[in-house]
């Protein structure tokens, strides 16, 4: 059975819970702290990063966009139509931007500060730079969620999903993003009807379900977290 070192409110590890959940490929979750660095997890991954899939036979995969692709180049053919990358080169490449896309810059913008300033430095140990949150940074997440919703919301309005005419991992790595944005309450949905609806979509979605499951101890998620008709 393949394993899933991750962290509930890690935008990466979820992003691939949602491609194996479609997939179906349903692994062994270990919440993993990735702040705490150790060794036995460094030795798989020496970024110190989630998440990481381990595979039945050993196989170590570090890092979200690379497990993506693995799980594409392992069993993606299996899927036909529901494969979650395109057939066609061109249209692999805006895939893989999109993905880059939330993964890097809307991580290093938004979801990243949020996650960090209001998750994770409650755990983490004052060493390790743990204490009350940056409350500049969070304003600045907050801030630049607002021009990434515009950029969603354009997308699903130009096109059936983000990438193109079909649900593709670009989808899923935004909303896996957008998903502990809101479970925070920090996405101003009301600016952006398309891009509410293009959630709304994914959000209902059976891979779904495991994330609006997802509580952090001693934090609740915002109220509309796990309605679907939000």
């Amino acid at each position: 059975m393949a394993i899933l070192y991750h962290h509930p409110l890690c935008p990466h590890s979820r992003f691939i819970r949602l491609v194996g959940t479609e997939m179906g490929l349903e692994p062994e979750l270990v919440e993993e702290r990735s702040w705490e660095r150790r060794q036995d997890f460094m030795l798989l991954n020496p970024a110190g990063t989630t998440p990481v899939l381990i595979e039945g036979d050993g196989a170590v995969v570090p890092g979200a966009t690379i497990i993506a692709e693995y799980l594409d180049e392992t069993r993606g053919a299996a899927l036909g139509d529901r494969r979650l990358m395109p057939a066609d080169a061109s249209e692999r490449v805006e895939v893989r931007r999109l993905v880059d896309w939330f993964n890097g810059k809307f991580f290093d913008e938004v979801s990243g500060y949020l996650v960090t300033e209001k998750i994770y430095r409650r755990f983490m140990p004052t060493d390790a730079g743990g204490g009350p949150p940056d409350m500049n940074a969070i304003r600045a997440a907050r801030t630049n969620v607002r021009h990434h919703l515009k950029y969603i919301g354009y997308l699903s309005a130009t096109r059936n999903w983000l990438a193109g005419d079909r649900m593709t991992t670009a989808d899923l790595a935004a909303a896996a993003h957008m998903s502990c944005v809101d479970y925070l309450g920090d996405v101003p949905w009301t600016e952006d009807e398309n891009a509410k609806l293009w959630y709304a979509r994914v959000k209902s979605r059976p891979a779904f379900r495991a994330l609006l499951a997802d509580r952090i101890p001693g934090m609740a998620p915002s109220a509309h977290y796990a309605d679907l008709d939000f």
